[in-house]
């Protein structure tokens, strides 16, 4: 058994949900996880949280709003070494085997002060550590938002990328990408296709996505992520925030239109699901994945400020040609990850080659007992 500190960035529930998978699976070690926002709602039922303040990402009409963005980072940044010092104390009352961090700030900064080893498992880092070939388009928008991730959430000495796609590693990063993790219940999901369009909206929203809707089809649209959360305008039917719910609608769906998050791009994918996406133009990441999203023929990108009826008439058009491209593919990685995961635990190093032996089904037993980071650190140190 071993300890493992795991930090988690908190916007959204992506990388929450990453961790939590990962630690269910992986019951028979000790989880303590260091996150806060978002992030918190999904980890801190099952699991100990230690909360710190999380570097996170405004947004405002559709767009990031960088003012909002900097006026909230530059404080943390400000203080970022009374926050690294209070994970070092973390660490040192802990005593982690090893740290892990999926795009959280402070995690991997105090396990290199104290000579921890530390694995990056995100998909922003598929940015970072790979190669690609873009379109002009996107040559400086690449160049310059890709600073967060190169700089601020900097690779680590192992990095492990989950993504629906898999460009080649650059060479002088310790990598490697794997096809995506997924939650036990979308896997348990039974994909069918009953006419309706899911719609879901995460960072931001628009008005003039409804009205694309209204205007571009008769399918009845599920609309995820809007204040709104109740009645029905057209074919347009506004839905409460409801995990189930969502994930029926979700395996039920002839497609799905969203922005540009991985997350629901691979769950989509996963069950068959081709997407019409429409990335955040200031978000460099869901550029990529809506650029692949259609490059592989899964779907198509689109933009906010350009939408037309004609654009959900030829998509409507393609589906066939996208599920059958879709069906190619490989979208879960679960058991893959597990496998590289459990070694860097037991060794401190990550295979970057070769497949990881199956591990065994995880036992059942006992969730650990919630309570504060002082309560929590007491009944690890009584074990020992």
């Amino acid at each position: 058994m071993a300890r493992i500190l795991y930090g988690v960035h908190g916007t959204g529930h992506g990388h929450a949900m990453r961790g939590l998978t990962i630690a269910r699976r992986l019951r028979q070690h000790d989880f303590l996880f260091v996150c806060a926002d978002d992030a918190l709602s999904v980890l801190k039922p099952e699991f100990p949280v230690h909360t710190i303040p999380n570097l996170g990402t405004a947004f405002k009409n559709y767009k990031v709003d960088f003012k909002t963005t900097i006026k909230r980072a530059v404080p943390l940044l400000w203080k970022r070494e009374k926050y690294v010092r209070e994970i070092m104390d973390l660490i040192h009352a802990f005593e982690p085997d090893v740290c892990m961090t999926d795009l959280e700030y402070f995690v991997p900064r105090a396990a290199k002060r104290m000579n921890v080893p530390c694995l990056t498992l995100s998909h922003q880092h598929v940015i970072t550590c790979c190669r690609h070939n873009l379109p002009g388009n996107m040559w400086w928008d690449t160049m310059v938002q890709g600073l967060t991730p190169k700089y601020l959430f900097s690779p680590t000495e192992q990095n492990l990328i989950v993504s629906f796609y898999q460009p080649p590693v650059l060479s002088k990063y310790r990598a490697r990408v794997v096809p995506p993790i997924l939650r036990d219940k979308v896997i348990a999901a039974k994909p069918e296709d009953l006419g309706h369009v899911l719609v879901y909206q995460s960072n931001s929203t628009s008005p003039a996505l409804l009205d694309f809707l209204k205007n571009s089809t008769q399918r009845t649209c599920y609309v995820f992520g809007y204040t709104r959360e109740e009645g029905q305008d057209g074919n347009i039917v506004f839905m409460k925030k409801s995990e189930d719910v969502f994930l029926q609608l979700l395996a039920s769906a002839s497609y799905v239109v969203q922005g540009g998050s991985h997350t629901l791009m691979t769950e989509a994918l996963h069950l068959g699901k081709p997407i019409l996406t429409i990335p955040l133009k200031s978000m460099i990441e869901q550029r990529f994945n809506a650029l692949y999203i259609e490059r592989l023929g899964y779907g198509m990108q689109a933009d906010m400020e350009k939408l037309s009826p004609q654009l959900l008439t030829e998509f409507e058009a393609r589906l066939p040609k996208y599920q059958a491209n879709i069906a190619k593919g490989r979208f879960c990685g679960n058991e893959l990850v597990f496998g590289l995961v459990d070694p860097f635990i037991r060794t401190k190093e990550l295979p970057l080659a070769g497949e990881p032996r199956v591990l065994d089904a995880p036992r059942e037993e006992k969730s650990l007992r919630l309570g504060s980071p002082e309560e929590t650190l007491a009944l690890f140190r009584e074990d020992k």
